[in-house]
């Protein structure tokens, strides 16, 4: 194709539209532009303006942050307050917890002097006293159980009719203190058997025997709570779950009042070494034991003054123990009593306690 084939094309193909101009120039047509809208954003701004509105934005934000800082030294302020009077409130509940406790070992302190010995574990709290009254001269030792494992009573050799001294069975057993506990009958070949009901690890050691001669029955519950007293049935008895004890005479004390003693205690023998055992409210045990030289009635307490040295501790329950002869107290692996038979007597019960 020439040059003026091709400038023929193109003049052909740009006719109609230079026709459609010359026709819209004749009759005076007007082609008007759309305005053109900038976004907000894109506004022109005045500069004077947006710095005169961010300084008042930052008198407000320092404002409130004058105002927040004024409201978080208020808080720290009545926080330390509370805090103080928190503290003086703890130190004051803790005096007055503090107060029944002191109350009771001043109680103690004026009846039995300060303690002598004392041994204090997780596992339970001893006090030895030793104290002189105008009759007698003995020893208390008050025992704070802690756990399941401060006390237990064991038999003599570990076997029914059997029998050792309280020092032999502590020392077996690792104990750190020991006393003597129930009652006991001599068979003719020589065994010596716990006396009427006994109770080892919650058990029966040979059966229930219904209360008889105003014996009664000594030990301790599952809990941890001096249990005892005159039983007619077995049922009774099993109602305060009883995990160990064993048999002597009298009741002394019940409730914190003074029980009847029967007219064979009260003189025969009047006077002797005697051991008794009572607890407190706080369910804290107390063991008193008399000391005396022999069992003729001639030294040691009497029943009476035992009872009434109890009940002026504000003791609740409290029974006699096997006494005499069979009074033993060890401590520490030593005898603190002074044992009437001159040494201490084998016997088929004891109470041990344990550090």
């Amino acid at each position: 194709m020439t040059a003026r084939e091709i400038n023929r094309f193109f003049l052909l193909a740009c006719a109609p539209f230079i026709g459609m101009l010359v026709w819209l120039f004749s009759f005076g047509f007007a082609l008007e532009m759309p305005e053109l809208v900038f976004p907000s954003a894109l506004q022109p701004f005045s500069v004077s303006e947006q710095a005169v509105r961010i300084d008042q934005n930052l008198e407000v934000a320092k404002g409130n942050a004058i105002a927040t800082r004024g409201t978080i030294e208020k808080f720290f302020q009545l926080y330390e307050e509370s805090n103080k009077e928190m503290n003086a409130m703890v130190k004051q509940a803790v005096a007055q917890a503090g107060r029944p406790a002191q109350i009771f070992d001043n109680r103690l302190a004026g009846e039995l002097g300060k303690p002598i010995r004392t041994v204090t574990s997780g596992n339970i709290d001893l006090r030895l006293y030793q104290f002189s009254d105008p009759n007698y001269k003995g020893y208390a030792l008050k025992v704070e159980m802690k756990s399941d494992h401060a006390v237990k009573m064991t038999l003599g050799k570990d076997k029914v009719g059997g029998s050792e001294t309280t020092l032999a069975a502590a020392n077996r057993y690792g104990a750190i203190a020991g006393i003597n506990a129930g009652g006991f009958a001599d068979s003719e070949d020589g065994k010596r058997y716990p006396l009427s009901t006994t109770m080892l690890d919650g058990k029966y050691v040979y059966g229930f025997e219904p209360t008889f001669d105003d014996l009664a029955f000594i030990g301790l519950s599952k809990d941890r709570k001096l249990i005892g007293g005159k039983f007619a049935r077995q049922s009774d008895l099993d109602k305060l779950n009883p995990s160990f004890g064993a048999t002597f005479v009298p009741v002394l004390l019940k409730g914190g009042q003074k029980q009847a003693i029967p007219s064979k205690w009260l003189n025969s023998p009047r006077r002797a070494p005697r051991t008794v055992v009572g607890n407190f409210g706080n369910n804290q045990l107390l063991f008193v034991v008399a000391d005396g030289y022999n069992e003729r009635g001639s030294s040691g307490a009497t029943l009476a003054e035992l009872q009434d040295k109890l009940a002026r501790m504000r003791v609740i329950d409290a029974y006699n123990l096997d006494g005499g002869g069979s009074t033993s107290l060890v401590f520490e692996g030593k005898v603190v009593n002074k044992p009437s038979d001159g040494q201490l007597r084998s016997l088929p019960t004891h109470f041990l306690f344990f550090k």
